[in-house]
């Protein structure tokens, strides 16, 4: 019985999502409940993603009290300049008053891209 020896263990290759820019567009779905959840029960996607961002749950109802919803467009500003994302408020306020439901969706995506990067594994020898 022959055994083979493992000179060398592949090195895991960290991907970490630092750029300067959003990492998916505004109407990318990449995960089709949590695009589905968003437009069927808004309110509810919003609350939670609110909290996964570290604001109060029940922050984004509040959204009903201005032309341009307040708290999707502070969301989105504060995930700008958490991330150094590079985008425009005015863009911030077309986003979050055409597309609400699609602009906490890219909110949530970009928390779970920069939250937790994407381990790849390198099989070849260094």
């Amino acid at each position: 019985m022959a055994t083979k020896m493992v000179i060398q263990q592949p090195k895991p290759l960290v991907v970490a999502a630092a750029s300067d820019q959003w990492n998916t567009s505004i109407c990318e779905c990449d995960n089709l409940n949590e695009c589905c959840f968003s437009v069927w029960c808004f309110p509810c996607f919003a609350c939670i993603t609110a909290r996964d961002h570290g604001e109060c749950l029940c922050l984004p109802l509040l959204d009903s009290f201005g032309l341009i919803p307040p708290i999707t467009l502070s969301m989105r500003v504060s995930m700008r300049r958490r991330y150094g994302i590079q985008d425009t408020i005015c863009n911030d306020c077309v986003y979050a008053f055409f597309c609400g439901p699609c602009s906490w969706c890219q909110i949530r995506r970009e928390m779970k891209a920069r939250l937790h990067p994407v381990t790849l594994f390198n099989n070849k020898p260094t």
